[in-house]
């Protein structure tokens, strides 16, 4: 607050071997590994071996496990449930580089880099490293991120107020880019790194496109879930639509960001601009362009654009979104 191109697996052959000539056998390969760069089966049995064997399982549960972990003390202080006598420092949203922060990189990135390096080594951590540092695309591509995304959330904004956005300070039109930049080191960078770059690829060779998005954007938003409690997310005595509708706006997000991923040869650096892009709307512009409009209706007017696009992508891709046919 949103994904590695591999080697197909070795399909056994249907054809008989010619007369006279040595059977070669292969054997299927798990598609939950997905990967050419595994290291040697010299120690599959214990915990290392269970990871081996089941790298998207151990993702998703350790990204949930150590971010829950990590956000206990926030959700329980006076940001939250209250049961802690202890508020975290700050103002507004600065309490939330000390509370929802940690937790944030240590789900999905540091699961995900953990994850590779048991299950694919060096190789794989370096692989991991050149699509988090893939930013030579057209810059059509950055165009169209920077652009498309104000554009859009303005329309679906605007849609819910009965009018158009009034001009935002010349402060905010300032501050605009540096907080783009923040928001990749602090949103972008803790997260997509995680669901895009490593569950992503995983998911879409097991389950195509379509069902791959589906989960991977509802684990999303469930991950999500503790810090309703808090002030991050209105809590603690949050209405329970408030996270349904926020999960089934990454559900439907999930769709364009998967789209993107594949069309633009899996940038994790354009992934993670679309995603901040986001974020550093709302938070910088939104308010003062359509200053009549609630906390409310910013998730409302986030849901209804990302379905929009979604459906868009959907229809023009015939469900693959992007994922060429191999």
């Amino acid at each position: 607050m949103i994904p590695e191109r591999r080697a197909g697996v070795l399909e056994p052959s249907h054809q008989p071997p010619p007369k006279g000539s040595a059977v070669s056998v292969q054997v299927p390969v798990s598609t939950d590994t997905g990967t050419e760069n595994r290291p040697a089966p010299h120690a599959d049995g214990g915990l290392r071996g269970s990871i081996r064997r089941n790298p998207l399982t151990w993702f998703f549960t350790l990204a949930f496990a150590l971010s829950w972990a990590a956000w206990t003390p926030y959700v329980l202080s006076e940001n939250g449930l209250g049961v802690w006598h202890f508020a975290f420092p700050g103002s507004g949203g600065a309490t939330q580089v000390t509370g929802v922060l940690p937790g944030a990189y240590l789900g999905p990135i540091a699961s995900a880099l953990l994850v590779t390096g048991i299950t694919e080594g060096r190789a794989g951590l370096r692989t991991w490293r050149a699509r988090m540092t893939k930013f030579k695309v057209s810059w059509r591509w950055y165009l169209v991120v920077l652009l498309a995304v104000p554009a859009t959330l303005t329309l679906a904004s605007a849609a819910l107020a009965g009018r158009g956005p009034a001009l935002p300070p010349v402060t905010v039109l300032a501050a605009f880019l540096p907080g783009l930049l923040i928001q990749m080191i602090t949103t972008g960078l803790a997260e997509e790194p995680g669901w895009r770059e490593f569950a992503m690829p995983r998911m879409q060779r097991r389950y195509g496109p379509l069902h791959a998005t589906l989960f991977v954007g509802a684990l999303w938003g469930c991950w999500h879930l503790p810090l309703f409690l808090t002030e991050w997310g209105g809590g603690p005595h949050v209405a329970w639509t408030v996270p349904v509708e926020f999960i089934a706006m990454t559900i439907t997000f999930s769709c364009v960001m998967t789209w993107v991923f594949n069309k633009s040869g899996e940038s994790m650096p354009l992934v993670m601009l679309l995603h901040t892009g986001v974020n550093n709307f709302f938070s910088i512009a939104w308010s003062d362009m359509f200053p009549s409009l609630s906390d409310r209706d910013l998730a409302h007017a986030l849901l209804l654009s990302t379905t929009a696009a979604a459906l868009i992508l959907l229809a023009a891709t015939r469900g693959r979104l992007g994922l060429s046919e191999r």
